[in-house]
């Protein structure tokens, strides 16, 4: 049986188990219809040209795990983010962890999609939201048929969080391999204010394939700040879909630091629905082995007076392969655009590859509209200047790789992160930067 027909299998199973006249039975069923229809993307289709998935498919994936999920805090402590005190959503195989989470009693909600799916007080909210920002993709519809647990998190007007909010999913390897699907729906109200961390992370070398998605929609003069942290054990693998609708005159930004797993892929999708919108994508990728990373993005400019800001940074060793698929959409009422796109890759050894593609569509006449890919090796001039100063190839080499991505750490909004994300680059990198992190 292969793994589509697994799943489809598993969907007739999960229909005994849903309440028949819930709002979302027509949902999960259309969607997994065009799941079955589309199946899994392949080669053939532009978006997925340099990405397969034949490999991810062949294991024989739990897609319900029946075990016990027994964590101890000291054993994950380390991927929180400690150093502060934040709001936590933390997710075990799939299930939600009251004992690692830390939720909260004031006017914001931070809960769980099961009980927002379920329960007659969220109903307006999921009737108005769920599903409308995501796209009809075979991967995306695929968890909408089964979206059962993830974060929900409502953020009312006016209202500014005072302390991040961590939403992490680990995979305890209990089973020899697992299919995981949360879905995120994040709803930030008029005014309001919130900084949100996600990290999905596997605690054993036992296969874990995610398919992840992610809802955000802000409201008039919103501000989300929102950061992905991607740096995984090398059997696991990451399909992450983000959706962000924005309204007019907010702010939204989103950072993706990929750093390990297998096979990640990102499809981030802006969707500029009012005048003066602000979106910014940034991210640094640093990879090794036969590791492979792709970034797909989307900023589709629907309304005037909006700006868009990309930065990706890419440092690529071995045999590993980077992927940079990034378009721009600019409708022909969305007079007076302001997008820029930048995209630049390092190539660190003979065997690494990546293929880059930014793409522009451009329908309005009064635009302002950019976009540059480079990729290269090292600068020669630089590493003779630093070598000559007594400098060893390898920490001159690491100095290069910093400053290289450091445009992308300035924009980090969170110092505890900034810190984090420093060492994990200098951990990468494999030495010490020789400076305060």
């Amino acid at each position: 049986m292969s793994f589509k027909d697994k799943l489809l299998s598993s969907y007739i199973a999960l229909e005994d188990y849903l309440e028949f006249d819930s709002p979302l039975h027509d949902v999960r069923n259309n969607a997994i219809k065009i799941f079955e229809e589309k199946g899994f993307p392949t080669k053939k289709e532009e978006a997925w040209k340099y990405t397969s998935l034949n490999s991810l498919l062949k294991p024989d994936y739990s897609v319900y795990s029946n075990k016990e999920r027994n964590v101890e805090l000291k054993n994950v402590r380390k991927y929180f983010l400690h150093e502060i005190d934040t709001y936590k959503l933390v997710f075990v195989d799939g299930v939600y962890n009251s004992f690692l989470s830390e939720t909260t009693h004031d006017s914001l909600d931070v809960c769980l999609m099961s009980a927002a799916l379920n329960k007659s007080k969220y109903k307006p909210i999921i009737e108005t939201y769920f599903n409308k920002a995501a796209k009809s993709d075979s991967l995306t519809s695929l968890n909408t048929a089964f979206t059962k647990e993830g974060a929900y998190i409502h953020i009312p007007a006016h209202k500014e969080v005072e302390k991040p909010i961590e939403i992490i999913n680990f995979s305890t390897g209990n089973e020899a391999a697992m299919f995981l699907q949360p879905r995120n729906l994040i709803v930030v109200g008029e005014n309001a204010h919130v900084q949100i961390i996600e990290r999905h992370q596997s605690l054993s070398s036992n296969e874990v394939l995610t398919n992840s998605v992610t809802e955000i929609f802000a409201e008039k003069r919103a501000y989300v700040d929102y950061y992905k942290i991607q740096n995984d054990e090398p059997t696991a693998s990451l399909i992450d879909s983000t959706f962000i609708s924005q309204q007019r005159d907010t702010v939204c930004r989103v950072h993706t630091f990929t750093f390990g797993g297998n096979l990640v892929r990102n499809n981030l999708n802006f969707y500029q629905n009012g005048e003066h919108c602000d979106s910014t994508l940034k991210g640094i990728t640093i990879i090794e082995r036969k590791q492979h990373v792709d970034h797909n993005t989307l900023v589709h400019h629907i309304a005037p007076n909006c700006e868009s800001h990309q930065d990706y940074k890419g440092l690529f060793a071995e045999s590993s392969t980077g992927v940079f698929n990034g378009k721009i959409v600019v409708e022909k009422d969305a007079q007076k655009t302001d997008a820029f796109q930048q995209n630049n890759n390092i190539l660190i050894d003979d065997k690494a590859t990546i293929n880059a593609k930014p793409q522009l569509e451009i329908f309005a006449d009064d635009v302002k509209c950019s976009h540059g890919c480079t990729i290269g090796q090292f600068d020669e001039d630089a590493l003779f200047y630093l070598r000559s100063r007594g400098i060893g190839l390898k920490e001159a080499k690491a100095l290069l790789m910093y400053a290289f991505a450091n445009t992308v750490l300035e924009s980090v909004k969170i110092p505890e992160l900034k810190v984090r994300i420093n060492k994990l680059i200098a951990n990468k990198i494999g030495v010490s930067l020789g400076f305060q992190l």
